[in-house]
């Protein structure tokens, strides 16, 4: 398509770029999307195996002893599972965007803090919070794969995109963490997700658009998160230190049975509220229990590290619930 200009030759033709379509407009805003929730996905399985496969360096440089440089691993994998179900609430409660940029935010933050520690219970208490992070993270980049692709075909394919980064977020995080701390320390293992971090929020900024102002009829229901994520935290812990402290040690005993009790009473909490869960959240968190407690049986005669990618994997089945489905049945 060309537009008639006037030239200094008189009147003639100029060829002239015209606007791209609406259509191929929303196509391109569609395809960055697509592209920025991947890359959020693969940050979350970069910073998994990355550590990992650091380990050996991290222990060195940071005097870990035997027995605990396993919680560097551990840590996160605790959080992560613990938190997941209060930051599938917070994405319903606070909007997907919000709890997205906030779980990147944790993440930088934790990244720089971890890679600044001097000691090794501030890297524990940095791969903590990387854990929360990744805990409302990953719940929102569901949620937004979720709304803003059309159901069919293209949220179909946005799911494909979305998973297939995660998977490959594992390949790449063994790849770099054998890489980074030859070239330039074990510390660059954590400064590298700074960057990473910021360069997501900037663009969640640009690309997401702001989540409503308010969702009415929703409130933070502090008894049902605190005994939510208390709960489940206990059954990880449980689950992560029992290949190091024996199964029957008392720690991991008093663990397990205060996580089942707590989860009992979040499930009593729910019923006798109007914000009803139904008996599916029950059974996703005893599923992924399940199939924890069967892995970390493998894991204890293996490497006790190994328990925490199970951990996450079952965390995908709860968030998904989570973050597809039963917040936004509740209260209308």
């Amino acid at each position: 398509m060309t537009t008639t200009l006037e030239t200094a030759a008189g009147t003639g033709p100029a060829a002239v770029p015209a606007p791209a379509p609406a259509p191929a407009r929303r196509a391109a805003a569609s395809a960055a999307t697509l592209a920025l929730l991947a890359f959020a996905q693969l940050i979350i399985s970069v910073d998994y195996n990355i550590v990992y496969v650091a380990l050996p360096e991290i222990g060195g440089g940071l005097g870990f002893s035997a027995q605990h440089l396993q919680w560097v691993i551990s840590a996160y994998a605790v959080a992560f599972g613990g938190f997941l179900l209060l930051g599938g609430r917070a994405c319903d409660l606070f909007g997907p965007r919000r709890t997205f940029v906030l779980g990147l935010s944790l993440y930088g933050v934790s990244s720089l803090a971890g890679g600044l520690a001097t000691g090794p219970g501030l890297l524990i208490a940095a791969r903590a919070v990387q854990g929360v992070g990744g805990a409302f993270l990953f719940p929102a980049t569901l949620t937004l794969v979720g709304t803003l692709f059309a159901e069919g075909r293209e949220r179909n394919r946005a799911y494909s995109v979305w998973g297939a980064a995660g998977g490959s977020g594992l390949i790449v995080g063994a790849l770099l963490g054998g890489v980074l701390p030859q070239l330039l320390g074990w510390r660059s293992v954590l400064y590298v997700n700074v960057p990473l971090a910021l360069i997501a929020v900037v663009a969640a900024v640009r690309l997401i658009a702001p989540d409503t102002a308010e969702r009415a009829g929703r409130r933070i229901d502090l008894p049902g998160a605190l005994t939510s994520t208390l709960g489940v935290t206990g059954l990880v812990f449980a689950l992560v230190q029992g290949p190091e402290s024996g199964w029957l040690s008392a720690t991991v005993v008093l663990s397990a049975a205060a996580g089942a009790a707590l989860l009992g009473a979040f499930l009593l909490i729910m019923a006798s509220t109007a914000q009803q869960v139904g008996g599916a959240v029950g059974l996703a968190v005893l599923v992924g229990v399940a199939g924890l407690g069967e892995h970390a049986s493998a894991a204890a005669t293996a490497d006790a590290a190994r328990t925490a990618l199970f951990v996450a994997t079952a965390g995908i089945a709860l968030t998904a619930l989570v973050a597809l489905g039963f917040p936004r049945r509740a209260q209308r």
